[in-house]
Formats: C-alpha cells, sequence, structure tokens
C-alpha cells in the first residue's frame, strides 16, 4: 500500500505510462492529475449535498467554500455529463451562488429508489471511467 490514495494513484498511473512505451512524455501532465485528486478528495471530503426528493430521483444541492466550492464546480458538471443516460437516467447539473445543483432522474421507479440509495457522492462514484480519464488526465488529453 502507498500509504495515501492519491499518491497510490499518481503511482499507477506513473507506472502504466512508463509501462508503454508509446507514451509521449512531451505531452504527459501528472500535476493535472494531482490537480484533479485535489479536486475529488474536496468534493468527498468537505462538500455539503442536500437532498430533495423529486419525481423519480433527487436533487441535491452541492455547497462549499473556497477551494471546496471550484472543486465542485469543475467536478460536478462534468460528471453529470459523463454519466447521463447510465442506468436510463437523465442527469443535470446547474451552477448555484454557492455550488451545483446536480439533478438525478429516472422513468422506471426501480432506479428512482436506486438514485435516492446512492446519494449524491454514490452518484458521484458511478461508472467506470474514472481510472481511463485519470491516464488520459495525466497523457496531457483530458481536462475538466
Amino acid at each position: 500500500m502507498p500509504g495515501q490514495d492519491a499518491f497510490g494513484t499518481i503511482q499507477e498511473i506513473v507506472s502504466i505510462l512508463e509501462a508503454d512505451p508509446a507514451t509521449d512524455w512531451t505531452r504527459v501532465d501528472i500535476e493535472a492529475l494531482r490537480r484533479h485528486l485535489v479536486d475529488m478528495n474536496e468534493v468527498t471530503l468537505n462538500a455539503t449535498a442536500v437532498a430533495t426528493l423529486v419525481n423519480g430521483g433527487a436533487s441535491y444541492t452541492v455547497t462549499g467554500d473556497g477551494r471546496t466550492l471550484e472543486a465542485i464546480r469543475r467536478m460536478v458538471p462534468a460528471h453529470a455529463h459523463e454519466i447521463d443516460g447510465v442506468n436510463g437516467w437523465t442527469v443535470k447539473a446547474e451552477p448555484a451562488a454557492t455550488g451545483v445543483v446536480l439533478t438525478v432522474t429516472a422513468l422506471d421507479p426501480r432506479q428512482t429508489s436506486h438514485i435516492r440509495g446512492l446519494g449524491f457522492i454514490g452518484i458521484m462514484a458511478q461508472g467506470g471511467h474514472h481510472q481511463m480519464h485519470h491516464l488520459a488526465m495525466a497523457k496531457g488529453e483530458v481536462h475538466h
């Protein structure tokens, strides 16, 4: 174990890049990945999310101050775009004065309880794209 999750993520990505002879080191940006991991930490640990039940799902008012607010504004809309349509969900992120309102709904009543059960951070953890996203970010291919 590397001792710290963000460090471990960076270590894994660096190992992948170093093992790939096609890595274009002129484009690699590990610092961008580090900043993104800081954003993930801010949203996961410091954002406040208040749920409101809506027809077919829930709306999460996600707020924070300072660095956390900046991270919310970068991450939540990007993630909403990434998972819109997953499980038949409609996912929308709208800016708010102190954060973002994330609304997730579905026509299937079973998905309604799924959405509500996951809550905000469970919704943010949806999808298997995170690892690929982190690698692409480190390669200089993707930015929020």
